[in-house]
């Protein structure tokens, strides 16, 4: 494999290519499931139809001309690289950001990816006990995740490819109306575009993390909930009514001394959650929630947000 025109061929910088080499090396892939059994699968992991069809367009049959080898050799190496990461709780590039623009099978290959290691992950999350309807649950983010690349015009998919392989590696669990994030001796939340952040949503969700995790990882011992993002920004109170959901979200956690982000733009991470655009002028976004207004009043007076990280007790 000439790594240099596997990169010029892929349209990559090579110090992807060689990436991807490097941490993959010859460990083990994992196959796809059978394509007569593909359709199943997406409805279950909640893929939108519009993109469930082309992931079928462009599903890797052995001979598809939409397949050069470049791509198959991607495809295999990125499946071995997360695969060997199992149980691994930190952000991880399956590889490059690909000219989605090429096609099906350039716009998908890491849904693929993330197919292949459905079997894999489903199996870890049984050998620790895990309930099915929490694995499904869990690995359904890949359709809302899907649908809202879509909703951005293909902005978004960059940031998931990395995000989805916490799902596929066993890190991330969906329980109740938040994800439990594990690793260290804190559980990290994120908070999915599931409907209201009601107090009582909140809890249910923490007080299942609170039995979840000792019965299913008896061997690791978390002390606090932890978060971070520009949720937490202080800022917000300034505009939003005490009684809101985020308000009282927000007083749950104990702040950080704030630290810039590495390699995070706040602005950036605000406009995608809470328009899924990133290119829309100011004037022209919506201004129908309370939420809405803020940010764009903000970001009109020359302000700007800021992540901020928090923690409580378990």
């Amino acid at each position: 494999m000439d790594l240099d025109e596997t990169a010029a061929r892929l349209g990559v910088p090579v110090e992807d290519v060689e990436r991807v080499h490097r941490l993959a090396g010859d460990r083990p892939s994992a196959p796809l499931p059978a394509k007569a059994d593909a359709p199943a699968l997406l409805n279950r992991l909640a893929v939108p139809p519009d993109d469930a069809a082309e992931i079928m367009e462009g599903w890797p049959d052995p001979g598809s001309p939409l397949w050069t080898p470049e791509l198959r050799w991607l495809l295999d190496r990125s499946i071995a690289l997360v695969s060997a990461d199992l149980s691994g709780h930190g952000w991880l590039p399956p590889g490059p950001a690909l000219p989605r623009e090429r096609g099906p099978a350039w716009r998908h290959l890491y849904v693929y990816a993330y197919l292949a290691l459905v079997d894999v992950v489903m199996k870890y999350h049984r050998d620790h006990g895990i309930d099915e309807s929490v694995s499904w649950a869990t690995l359904a983010d890949l359709g809302r995740n899907l649908a809202v690349d879509r909703r951005m015009g293909g902005e978004g998919w960059p940031v998931m490819q990395s995000w989805l392989t916490l799902h596929a590696r066993g890190a991330i669990y969906e329980l109740g109306r938040l994800q439990h994030h594990r690793g260290g001796a804190t559980i990290d939340l994120h908070i999915p575009e599931t409907g209201p952040l009601t107090p009582e949503a909140v809890e249910a969700s923490l007080d299942e993390a609170r039995a979840f995790f000792p019965r299913h990882f008896p061997d690791e011992r978390y002390t606090e909930f932890a978060c971070g993002s520009w949720l937490l920004d202080p800022q917000l109170l300034e505009y939003l009514p005490e009684d809101s959901n985020i308000v009282r979200f927000q007083r749950r956690f104990e702040l950080e001394p704030y630290q810039e982000p590495e390699g995070q733009d706040a602005d950036v991470e605000v406009l995608r959650f809470v328009f899924r655009t990133l290119t829309t002028p100011l004037d022209q976004l919506p201004r129908r929630t309370a939420l809405q207004r803020a940010i764009i009043d903000h970001l009109k007076a020359g302000r700007s947000w800021r992540i901020r990280r928090g923690r409580f007790p378990m």
